[in-house]
Parts: structure tokens; C-alpha cells; sequence
């Protein structure tokens, strides 16, 4: 065609726009018009003009968008909104911002009033995984079930392989299933009822071996527990926590017992007592069976002094000491072992010793002669013997819980002064035994002197002060045996020795007193002593050989 002279052309020869399939054109009516079809058209209105089709332009339309499809695949889903309210794909009216989902699998073109919100993909479930939703609004699902805002619930294997959240549905988390064992259970917190709402304030035990999902709301308790095996030896101490029946307070000797949901197994503290309410414990010792505690009873600790403590551990041989005792300068706590507070004490009386045991309620004591076991009762101690000890003997030296009472040997050092005022060191040496007269009562006085047979040495060794006077610092070392006796023994009235000396508060016998060495004490006195002695020697050896020749 040839333009008139008042015609302009605003713009060259342009090529027909080709609309491919899957695409559309989003048209805007510029001017109130009529189309070929009759159908008119007002100014704003919009429209979609979808492929396969080539669009010839009018002057009052002008294209404002060109739009894709968006392909959905499996698991796959698009939310979309309305723009304006209209009518969707399916007929369905929809009102201005309202959004939905299209499940359908393959290309979705969207209308000239929809915009694509987003791509959902689905959740997929298993045997081991669950779904947890909440609902942002009051909604009614593809079930027909309405869901009030903020309600939770669960979506499992069972429901749906694989899930795509609705509209007004938020996820809240993945939950994991919960496996019990054969031997495990659960309690389970605020339980979901039969009508899906939580139960606030109830429990349920689950008991293996099984499989589920917690529901939204509950809990563990305390995580999953094993459960109590016991055997025939052996007991479950359990408290009611609310009114249950068929039950029993102690569940004995069961392959395996679990608590019920109304009960627990717990472990009572002492209740304390005060100035104005007294609290009476019965205590007592079980010995040489098994025993298992009732629900009544519970184990009492025993406490004992860090002396006898120390004393016991080394009696046992736990810590360095003998079955006697220990030194008094150590301390008595110091690398004592702990023991079993609940424990019975016990200790092995040596032979041929005397053990006293002090009972606190009675307000009796007992002696226990050895060898024998002193297992000790609620209220009883072992009396702890301080004695004399060491070379001089020192008092108080050595700490103990049993006496012995011989026949044993002992030594001291001793100091006397001869006539010449000479002062001389003697060691001596003697044995001892205790006579008892009456078995156990006899060495009552002995225990309770609390004496070590060292002790007496200090009494033995002045038995007759005038015998050091009369004698000189050369004929004391050759006499020293007949000295020391009658010293020690004295004489009878009939002038003999006597063959023994008795003590009368402990019943101590010394039969025999000899002297290991004499020593001078002054520095002076020994050297004058040792050259008489090499004095002596060259005498002697100078008669012998005159007497040779």
C-alpha cells in the first residue's frame, strides 16, 4: 500500500511476533474497543494470548509481559496468588491475594491474574522420619478435617510417602522416631489421647521392644532407661507417686522389672532431727547370710575415729604398720585407705592378746581374747591402748588396739652410778608374760592400765639402790649378771634369789633379766675404762709368755 502525504509511519517493517507453546503474552487494553469476535474491551482491561499462535498487533493493545510456564515434576508443587480476584484454571473463584498450591505434574502456564510464588518440593517420609506441622490459620485440608490456628500434629510413612506442606501449614521440625529395645522403656510426658489432643500432666511407659514418633507436645521423661534386672539376691525399692493398683512396694527377684508410670525408684535420705521432734533408728548388724533391705531399711554408715581408722588399715595391712599398731608421730589419718562405711568392722585379735571393745549404749566394756574375731555393733568402739615404747621407753610412744600378753622379750637402757661416781649405760634385756587369774576378767586391769611390759622397766631397774652405790666402775662389768638379778628379783626371807618378779595392778611376770652391754656415759670414764681394759690385756699376755719360756 502507498501512504497518503498526510500519513507517517512511526516505525519501520516489523516481523509478526511468533508465540511459541508453553508462552503466552500478557496484554493491556490501552482504549475501549471492539474485536473481530464482538468482544469489547475497556480501557486497563488484561488478557493472555498463549501459543501456538502469531500475535498481530492493534493499535489500542500493547503487550506488558511476556510469561513462561513453570514445569512441575514429581514431588513438586507451585504456590500461587491472585493478584486481582478472578476465576483460576480450574474454575475456582479466587479473591485478591488469596494464595494456593497446583499439584499437578507438567507445564502450568499461570493466568493473566496469578503470579508464581514459589516452587515447593515435597517432604519425603519414611519408617524412621516424620513430619511436624502447625497450622498458621484456620484451614480445612484435603480430608476434609479443620485445623484451628496453632494446632500441631504429625504426618507419618503411614499418611503420605512424600509431603508437600499446604498453604497454612508451616513445618515445624523433622522428627526422628524413637526405638525401644527389648530391655528399655520410656515415660512419656503430657501424652497425646485418643481424641489428638495432649493429656497435660499424665505419663506413659512405653516398653520395648517398639517403634514410634513422638507427637507434638510430649516428651521423655528422662530419656530411654534400661530396665532393672535383678536377681533372686537382689530388690527395688519403689515410691507411689499417685493411687495405682496391683502393685507391690518391692519387686523382688523378676528378670526384669521396669517402674510402673506411677511410681519410681528412688533412694530415701535420714530425715534430720530437730530440737523438738526425735528420731529413733534401729540398727543392727546381719552377718554370715545375704540379705536384701526392705522398704523400710536402708544401709547405715558407721563412722570411726581417723586413729582407729589408721590402726585398722594397718592392722589389715593396708598401710605400713604391724598388727599391733602404729607410732605415735605419724599422723593417724595420713594415706588411710577409705573403707566401706556400711560395712560391719571387723578385726583379728592376734594370739596371745587382749582386745577391749567399749559398747556406748550399754556402757559396758568386754575383753576379747585372741585368736578370735571382734565383729563391732552399732554402738560399740575398739579402745585404743596408748604405750610406752623405744629404747629409752617413752610414754606414750606407740598407740594400739591389742595387748599382747607374751611370753616375749624386751630391752631398755637404763643409766645407774657405781660408788666411784661413775654413771654407766646399761641395756638391759628380759622376758615377760602376763599371768591371767580368771580368763578374760583377769586382764581387765591390765587393758584398762593401758601398760606396754616395757613400761615396769623404770620399776625393775632401782630394785635396790644401795646394790649400784657399793659397787666400782671396774667390778660392775664382771658381775653384771648376779648385780642386775638381785637388783631386779631381790631375796626372800629365807636370803634366796628370787625367780621372778610380779607386778600386781597388770599381773606382769619377768622370769629372767640379762645385760646386753654396759656403756659409760661421761667420754672421760670410757677412755680411762679403755685403757684399763688394754692395761689388763698386756698383762696378761706378758704372764703368758714368761710363763712359756
Amino acid at each position: 500500500f502507498s501512504l497518503t502525504p498526510v500519513s507517517v509511519c512511526p516505525q519501520d517493517i516489523t516481523p509478526l511476533q511468533m508465540v511459541l507453546a508453553d508462552t503466552a503474552l500478557r496484554l493491556r487494553a490501552l482504549l475501549d474497543f471492539t474485536d473481530e469476535d464482538g468482544k469489547n474491551f475497556l480501557a486497563g482491561d488484561e488478557w493472555l494470548f498463549e501459543g501456538p499462535n502469531t500475535y498481530i498487533p492493534r493499535k489500542e493493545v500493547e503487550v506488558a509481559e511476556t510469561l513462561q510456564a513453570t514445569v512441575i515434576g514429581h514431588n513438586q508443587a507451585i504456590r500461587l496468588r491472585a493478584r486481582k480476584e478472578c476465576l483460576d484454571r480450574n474454575g475456582t473463584r479466587r479473591v485478591t491475594g488469596e494464595e494456593w498450591l497446583v499439584k499437578q505434574v507438567g507445564a502450568y502456564l499461570p493466568g493473566v491474574y496469578e503470579e508464581v510464588v514459589d516452587v515447593v518440593d515435597a517432604y519425603i517420609l519414611t519408617d524412621k522420619k516424620a513430619l511436624h506441622l502447625r497450622a498458621t490459620r484456620t484451614f480445612e485440608d484435603e480430608e476434609g478435617r479443620v485445623r484451628r490456628t496453632g494446632e500441631e500434629w504429625l504426618v507419618t510413612q503411614a499418611e503420605s510417602e512424600a509431603y508437600i506442606p499446604e498453604v497454612f501449614e508451616e513445618v515445624v521440625a523433622e522428627v526422628a522416631v524413637t526405638t525401644l529395645g527389648p530391655r528399655q522403656y520410656c515415660v512419656v510426658l503430657d501424652p497425646v489421647g485418643p481424641n489428638g489432643q495432649p493429656q497435660l500432666g499424665q505419663q506413659l511407659v512405653v516398653k520395648g521392644e517398639k517403634s514410634f514418633f513422638l507427637q507434638p507436645g510430649e516428651r521423655l521423661q528422662a530419656g530411654i532407661q534400661d530396665v532393672y534386672v535383678l536377681s533372686e539376691d537382689e530388690g527395688l525399692l519403689l515410691q507411689a507417686l499417685q493411687t495405682i493398683k496391683d502393685t507391690n512396694e518391692v519387686a523382688r527377684g523378676t528378670p526384669g522389672t521396669l517402674p510402673f508410670h506411677s511410681s519410681r525408684a528412688l533412694q530415701r535420705p535420714p530425715e534430720p532431727g530437730s530440737p523438738l521432734r526425735w528420731l529413733w533408728l534401729q540398727v543392727r548388724v546381719v552377718t554370715g547370710q545375704t540379705y536384701m533391705l526392705t522398704e523400710s531399711e536402708e544401709l547405715w554408715e558407721k563412722e570411726l575415729p581417723p586413729g582407729v581408722e589408721a590402726l585398722l588399715a594397718a592392722a589389715r595391712g593396708d598401710i605400713r604398720g604391724t598388727d599391733i599398731g602404729v607410732q605415735s608421730p605419724s599422723g593417724p589419718d595420713a594415706g588411710v585407705p577409705q573403707r566401706d562405711c556400711t560395712r560391719a568392722i571387723t578385726y583379728q585379735v592376734p594370739h596371745n592378746a587382749a582386745v577391749q571393745v567399749y559398747d556406748y549404749r550399754e556402757r559396758q566394756a568386754r575383753v576379747v581374747l585372741g585368736p578370735e574375731l571382734v565383729v563391732l555393733g552399732p554402738g560399740e568402739q575398739l579402745t585404743v591402748l596408748s604405750l610406752s615404747a623405744g629404747r629409752p621407753k617413752r610414754p606414750h610412744a606407740r598407740r594400739s588396739l591389742c595387748l599382747r600378753l607374751g611370753p616375749d622379750f624386751c630391752a631398755d637402757i637404763v643409766t645407774i652410778e657405781t660408788a666411784d661416781h661413775a654413771r654407766l649405760q646399761l641395756q638391759l634385756a628380759y622376758n615377760w608374760w602376763v599371768g591371767l587369774g580368771g580368763g578374760a576378767g583377769g586382764v581387765r586391769p591390765l587393758v584398762d592400765l593401758g601398760v606396754w611390759p616395757g613400761t615396769p622397766a623404770s620399776s625393775m631397774s632401782p630394785g635396790d639402790p644401795d646394790v649400784p652405790k657399793c659397787l666400782t666402775c671396774l667390778c660392775c662389768p664382771q658381775n653384771s649378771n648376779r648385780l642386775i638379778c638381785s637388783a631386779v628379783f631381790g631375796f626372800d626371807e629365807g636370803g634366796r634369789l628370787r625367780e621372778q618378779l610380779r607386778f600386781a595392778p597388770n599381773g606382769l611376770v619377768v622370769t629372767s633379766v640379762d645385760i646386753q652391754s654396759v656403756e659409760p656415759v661421761d667420754q672421760r670414764t670410757r677412755d680411762a675404762l679403755q685403757r684399763s681394759v688394754q692395761l689388763a690385756i698386756e698383762i696378761a699376755t706378758n704372764s703368758q709368755e714368761a710363763a712359756a719360756r
